[in-house]
């Protein structure tokens, strides 16, 4: 299935129905008064969280929506019915903007949510409601009012509490297939992985869920490469797992690697780099032991960080992943209790 995390949508509410002009006409009564019943209401429009949709899909094709409208009064004072709400289907995660001015509507989190989006029209009056003492058979009624219209954009940002960032073949993805359920594509060239992933990590205590995305390259903020598009899946997450690979095709240290990493970053959006963040030095089973002592006071000494914000692992055996697992839960269980 293509993964899509943005759509435009264009929605209108259903029109209010007309009040009714009518008047009480039985045997016997030659002179009965106004009955005309007032117009039904629009049809509102509603977004669902649907926790088996993982993409915007399914508004490739259809990009208008429109609710019912409300049904005409009637005489004999008959309310028309109201319009049938519209209910639309989303994933958990997806952001709803008004396209005209960009202001955030709703940020669909809540995983039984409803959101209404658009409201139907209120129906229109009868004759019977303009009846007065001066004015015993009024011909007057009201048409129905218009519902919303609005032009929307869809944005969807995954739901996760680790985001992995690194450049191409760093061996994120083959982390996230190690220590999750989680089954990204895996090979050996640039952007194996195509779409953001998303893998719940089982602790001790709790579970939490740690999102992959494409791999960044140097010049992404401009528009190079695929990971900055999908950088908004990691916006909310607590925590970055930066990655460096100690074994770079293109002969970049890891210094450099996190330095570039770190700049592709704060060039997409300052917040990124406020974050809680990890260095993860991977590929482990292909350097001695010296090798790996240099490049942690390498790292130390360039950004300034504690020694326990460094970690060393070897995604493809396994090596290191479990101190780092355990550090996580912690470290997730922390924010959690923060935001509670």
């Amino acid at each position: 299935m293509n993964f899509i995390d943005e759509a435009y949508l264009e929605i209108k509410a259903g029109d209010g129905g007309s009040g009714a002009s009518s008047f009480r006409r039985e045997k016997y009564i030659p002179f009965g008064g106004p009955d005309g019943g007032d117009g039904g209401k629009g049809g509102d429009i509603y977004f669902k969280v649907n926790l088996n949709l993982n993409t915007l899909i399914d508004f490739q094709n259809k990009k208008i929506f429109n609710a019912k409208n409300g049904h005409r009064g009637a005489g004999k004072n008959k309310f028309g019915a109201a319009g049938e709400d519209l209910i639309i289907d989303i994933p958990l995660g997806t952001v709803i903007y008004d396209n005209n001015t960009d202001e955030e509507l709703i940020d669909c989190t809540d995983k039984s949510g409803l959101y209404l989006i658009a409201r139907g029209g209120d129906g229109g009056q009868g004759n019977a409601k303009f009846k007065s003492s001066t004015n015993q058979a009024p011909r007057k009624f009201t048409p129905g009012f218009e519902g919303e219209i609005r032009s929307i954009r869809l944005e969807l940002k995954s739901l996760a509490d680790v985001g992995l960032v690194g450049f191409p073949n760093a061996g994120k993805s083959t982390f996230l297939n190690k220590v999750s359920s989680a089954r990204p594509k895996i090979g050996n060239y640039p952007f194996t992985t195509l779409r953001p992933h998303l893998g719940t990590i089982k602790g001790n205590e709790s579970s939490y869920v740690i999102a992959d995305i494409p791999g960044l390259i140097e010049g992404a903020s401009d528009g190079a490469g695929l990971g900055i598009k999908f950088l908004k899946h990691i916006s909310r997450t607590g925590l970055l797992l930066i990655f460096a690979d100690l074994f770079s095709i293109d002969d970049l240290d890891p210094v450099m690697q996190i330095k570039l990493l770190k700049n592709e970053l704060n060039l997409y959006k300052d917040d990124l780099t406020q974050k809680v963040s990890w260095i993860i030095c991977n590929k482990i089973d292909l350097l001695k032991e010296e090798d790996l002592s240099k490049i942690r006071q390498d790292l130390e000494k360039e950004f300034e960080i504690a020694s326990s914000e460094i970690f060393f692992i070897s995604a493809a055996t396994g090596e290191g992943t479990s101190e780092l697992l355990k550090k996580l839960e912690t470290e997730v269980l922390k924010s959690k209790s923060l935001e509670d």
